[in-house]
């Protein structure tokens, strides 16, 4: 688990280092042209700087242990931290189209387009390979935060093409109009990328259950327990990259406390293995066995055999 926190601290550094250069890199070039397709390229990366070091924040807080006041450990901080960077894509989105309006009302023609195309071209390359870092990460360590992060890059790699095609066009034809029409392109990227973060992270703040596919493997490994007479009031929950899961479990009145804690321990074990990160919490009830009909029935509703 150290290794893992670790491994998440880095990778997020590493957004943060990659996005101030770039932000650098486009503001100075963009203000240097005159093109506002740049310079709203340059303030999405802003966003994406300021969306790295809340993810750094948030993968540092999230490590730490659980405490007096954060029993459930630190998870929710990932979460929270990808609804704020969510929020952020859409700001960006409406600033972008608000000056590419301002442009196309008064259009004038930008100057050394050559620098801005090999900004661009530096942008994607850069973005391309932190973005594949911080979702291979962010998958083996199951890292919300990093994820929001990779797709916030990812979404700046197809405007910075956008840009770049628009970029290029501009050079050839001279059609001062492709600059701020761009930009709008661009924004509507962006925003799209907002509202699905926005939408994802609002999600698992609330408390959703974890994916169905999830859940239904939880049910498999219990109910393939021999010794597992039956299960119900199964809820499952994420805190970051942490799944929260409780059951109560239905075992024979007769069975030795040994044996049920055992039983407990296996069963939270494979979860674990299934699933990764998780914190599962099970309530033993007891049940007869019947002769007629074996063992005791449970209420129809609560069932899971």
């Amino acid at each position: 688990m150290e290794s893992h926190n670790q491994l998440k601290q880095s990778t997020a550094r590493l957004s943060v280092i990659s996005n101030t250069v770039l932000v650098i890199l486009k503001l100075v070039v963009g203000l240097l042209t005159g093109a506002v397709s740049i310079v709203s390229e340059a303030a999405h990366s802003a966003v994406d700087l300021i969306a790295a070091l809340i993810a750094f924040y948030a993968v540092k807080k999230s490590s730490k242990p659980p405490d007096e006041d954060h029993a459930y450990g630190h998870g929710k901080f990932e979460n929270l931290s990808a609804a704020i960077e969510a929020v952020l894509i859409i700001l960006a989105a409406l600033w972008i189209v608000y000056e590419a309006i301002s442009k196309l009302q008064s259009p004038h023609q930008p100057e050394m387009l050559e620098y801005g195309i090999v900004v661009m071209a530096i942008s994607i390359g850069v973005n391309y390979w932190v973005s594949g870092r911080l979702l291979t990460v962010a998958r083996e360590t199951d890292s919300h935060a990093l994820e929001a992060d990779a797709l916030h890059l990812r979404a700046d790699i197809w405007t910075s093409v956008g840009v770049l095609a628009g970029l290029s066009i501009m050079k050839v034809t001279g059609l001062v109009w492709i600059d701020p029409v761009i930009a709008i392109a661009v924004s509507v990227i962006v925003f799209k990328a907002g509202y699905e973060m926005t939408r994802k992270s609002l999600y698992e703040l609330t408390d959703i259950s974890l994916p169905e596919e999830e859940e239904a493997l939880i049910r498999e490994i219990l109910n393939s327990h021999p010794d597992v007479i039956n299960f119900h009031q199964l809820r499952t929950r994420r805190s970051g990259s942490r799944r929260l899961i409780d059951v109560h479990l239905v075992l024979n009145k007769n069975m030795h406390l040994n044996k049920a804690h055992a039983i407990c321990d296996q069963l939270e074990a494979v979860i674990t293995v299934e699933l990764g990160n998780c914190d599962v919490v099970i309530h033993i009830e007891p049940c007869d066995y019947h002769e007629d009909f074996g063992y005791c029935p449970l209420d129809g509703s609560e069932a899971n055999k």
